[in-house]
C-alpha cells in the first residue's frame, strides 16, 4: 500500500482504522497520522472530512452489494428463498463489519459529501423491491413492502450488532429462522 496513490491509501487506512477502532476513531487526524502525511494532504482529494468518510463508506457499500448480489440473482431459487438468503447475508455483513455497517447508513454524516452513495445504495433497495414483486406478481405495494422488510432486517441487524438482543436469551445465534419469519410476514 506504500506505493499506492495517496487518495487510495487514505481510503484504505480509513477502512482499516474504522474496522479496528470504530467510527468514533475515524478522525482526519488519525487517518493522516496513520498514513504518514500532513493533516492538509487529504484536501487535495477530499474537500471535507465527510467526503473522505463517504469514500470509505463507498468501499463498504461495494462489499455489501457484492455479498448480496449472488443471493438475489440466482433465478433457479424462488424469490422468497432469495429474500431470506439476502437477509442472511445482510445480517452476516453487519456482524462481520459492524463499524462499516454503521458508517454506510449514517446519512447524517454522509449527506452532501459527494460520492453518489445514494446511487450505490438505491440498487440494493430496488433488488428487494424486484424480489417482492417476483414473489407477489399481483402486489401493487412492492416498494412499501420492500421498505418494511428492509426496516425489519436493518433493525434486527442493528439490535444484534449493538448486543441489544443479548438480554432476551434467545436460543442459538443463527438468525435464519428470524429472517424467514420476517420475510414470510412481509409476503403474506
Amino acid at each position: 500500500m506504500e506505493n499506492a496513490p495517496l487518495r487510495e491509501r487514505l481510503v484504505q487506512v480509513g477502512v482499516e482504522l474504522l474496522e479496528e477502532e470504530g467510527l468514533e476513531a475515524l478522525t482526519l487526524r488519525a487517518i493522516t497520522r496513520r498514513t504518514g502525511v500532513s493533516h492538509g494532504a487529504p484536501r487535495r482529494y477530499f474537500a471535507t472530512h465527510n467526503a473522505l468518510l463517504a469514500a470509505i463508506a463507498a468501499t463498504g457499500l461495494a462489499d455489501l452489494a457484492a455479498r448480496l448480489g449472488p443471493a438475489a440473482s440466482d433465478t433457479a431459487v424462488p424469490a422468497d428463498r432469495r429474500l431470506i438468503q439476502l437477509g442472511v447475508r445482510y445480517l452476516a455483513f453487519s456482524a462481520e463489519r459492524p463499524a462499516m455497517f454503521e458508517l454506510i447508513f449514517r446519512h447524517d454524516l454522509l449527506a452532501g459529501a459527494g460520492g453518489n452513495l445514494r446511487q450505490t445504495s438505491l440498487p440494493l433497495f430496488d433488488t428487494v423491491t424486484a424480489l417482492i414483486q417476483e414473489a407477489l406478481p399481483t402486489a401493487t405495494d412492492a416498494r412499501e413492502r420492500a421498505l418494511a422488510l428492509w426496516t425489519n432486517l436493518h433493525g434486527l441487524a442493528t439490535l444484534r450488532t449493538t448486543h441489544a438482543l443479548d438480554v432476551l436469551d434467545l436460543p442459538g445465534d443463527d438468525p435464519t429462522g428470524w429472517i424467514t419469519r420476517i420475510v414470510q410476514a412481509h409476503l403474506a
